[in-house]
C-alpha cells in the first residue's frame, strides 16, 4: 500500500505524519532520514494493528499543489 506522508520543518529537524494513520508520526534530522523513519513507523504501526486484530486502514489521502501568483 502507498500512504501519503506529510513532512514539515521543525526547530530541530523535520517531523512527519500520515493523515490515514492517526498517531503514526516520526522525526529526523534530514528529509531523507525522516522519510526512512516514517517508513519504519508505518510498518511498526500496521504490525501493531494486525496483532490487535484491527482492520488496516486503506490509504485515501491525496495531495496537490496549487500555484498562486504573489
Amino acid at each position: 500500500m502507498k500512504y501519503l506522508i506529510v513532512i514539515e520543518k521543525s526547530k530541530t529537524g523535520y517531523s512527519a505524519y500520515s493523515p490515514d494513520l492517526p498517531g503514526c508520526v516520526s522525526t529526523g534530522s534530514t528529509i531523507e532520514e525522516t522519510e526512512l523513519n516514517m517508513r519504519e513507523a508505518i510498518a511498526f504501526h500496521l504490525d501493531g494493528l494486525k496483532e490487535e486484530g484491527y482492520e488496516i486502514p486503506k490509504p485515501t489521502s491525496h495531495s496537490s499543489y496549487v500555484e498562486i501568483a504573489a
